[in-house]
């Protein structure tokens, strides 16, 4: 097929969905919920015709109980849903995290709480995804600004949760699940596909869960002679519970570590015109485009301000950020909650700047004439 012919103009949900197949998805188990249902009719006629497995369930417990197991058995697993059914999720998302089953969770957020704005926007959701599971574990967040860009970290999500072994939550928004772009697909040759690290020792010595230097313990599907058992519960390295403290927090340790360690691999921004910036915007998603527009009426302005986007909201960029202390006078943090990701942009600083809001929650979006009027402000 020919570069022209792959030039098409398609949704974020359908970037979405054409970006989980490419990465290698072949089981989905969903249940449909505003504004995240094109996924799912996308990939019910798509999935199949490859080879996988589309299943409608009965809610999103069980779609996330789904995926968990169809992980376990070798496909590469998703769901997608929005604000109300990722609540339900959180259960089998901290399991996902406890057992180490990669797996990919859409959420296309929208206004809230509870049943909230169906059809409007929002970025609410960006602290559950964080911190919406009981315990103590590390989380991978990634949150697009384009329906090109839906496509490319929907493919990210499926290789970090294979390479990590861990759930990876896909951030988009109303806006971004529904607004219209020209995209050109990258050939399948192009894409770089990654696959969960398989054992090179026997059924007999194999450790689902060992200790291994970089964090993360090879993992072998079901169904391919290799026996373990999969629990919630803290376990010991060979999958089994256990009460051991020492095993309990060495089990602990190395889920956090996984991701720490690799924290540099994992965290991905992009800088606009930061060299000389002497106000910084922080943003992320859908509100990210208006800080874009914001930057460029502000520098046609004569303002000296910067933008740094976020492709990964967890693990935090705080490192990132904190690089441009001593040089930016203030900050500025647009998005559509009451101050999510700012209190994290406020800990990275340490009080070495200012910090300021541009926040709506009302399922309007954030208009770059808000962010620009902030930006003019003393």
């Amino acid at each position: 097929m020919s570069q022209k012919q792959k030039v098409r103009v398609i949704t974020g949900n359908e970037a979405c969905a054409e970006g989980a197949l490419a990465a290698g998805l072949r089981f989905y188990a969903g249940y449909p919920i505003t504004p995240s249902s094109e996924i799912a009719e996308v990939l019910s006629t798509e999935l199949p015709r490859v080879g996988g497995v589309f299943i409608q369930m009965e809610d999103e417990i069980a779609s996330m109980g789904a995926i968990i197991g169809g992980s376990l058995a070798g496909s590469k697993s998703m769901t997608a849903t929005s604000g109300p059914g990722f609540s339900l999720m959180q259960e089998n998302i901290g399991f996902a995290a406890m057992a180490e089953v990669p797996c990919v969770v859409v959420n296309v957020m929208r206004g809230g709480p509870s049943t909230g704005l169906p059809t409007l926007p929002s970025q609410g959701d960006v602290m559950q995804s964080r911190w919406g599971t009981h315990g103590d574990h590390p989380i991978i967040v990634v949150a697009p600004f384009s329906v090109a860009e839906t496509f490319d970290l929907t493919v990210r999500s499926f290789n970090l949760a294979e390479k990590f072994r861990t759930p990876v939550i896909l951030l988009l928004d109303e806006i971004m699940g529904h607004v219209n772009e020209k995209v050109a697909l990258p050939d399948a040759g192009d894409i770089v596909v990654v696959n969960r690290i398989l054992p090179d020792e026997p059924p007999e010595t194999y450790l689902p869960y060992r200790h291994t230097e970089s964090g993360i313990p090879p993992m072998v599907s079901y169904g391919c002679g290799y026996r373990y058992h999969v629990t919630g519960l803290a376990h010991d390295e060979t999958g089994f519970p256990t009460n051991n403290s020492v095993q309990i927090g060495k089990l602990i340790d190395r889920l956090h570590r996984k991701i720490v360690q690799h924290r540099d691999e994992i965290v991905d921004v992009e800088y606009t015109a930061m060299e000389d910036a002497e106000i910084g915007l922080v943003a992320y998603g859908s509100s990210a485009r208006a800080a874009r527009h914001a930057l460029r009426l502000a520098r046609e302005g004569g303002l000296k301000v910067g933008l740094i986007r976020l492709k990964t909201l967890w693990p935090f960029a705080d490192q990132e950020i904190r690089a441009y202390a001593k040089q930016i006078k203030k900050w500025i943090v647009p998005e559509m909650n009451l101050g999510q990701m700012a209190h994290e942009v406020e800990w990275a600083l340490a009080g070495s700047a200012p910090v300021y809001r541009v926040n709506r929650a009302d399922g309007d979006p954030i208009n770059p004439l808000q962010i620009l009027e902030e930006l003019k402000k003393n």
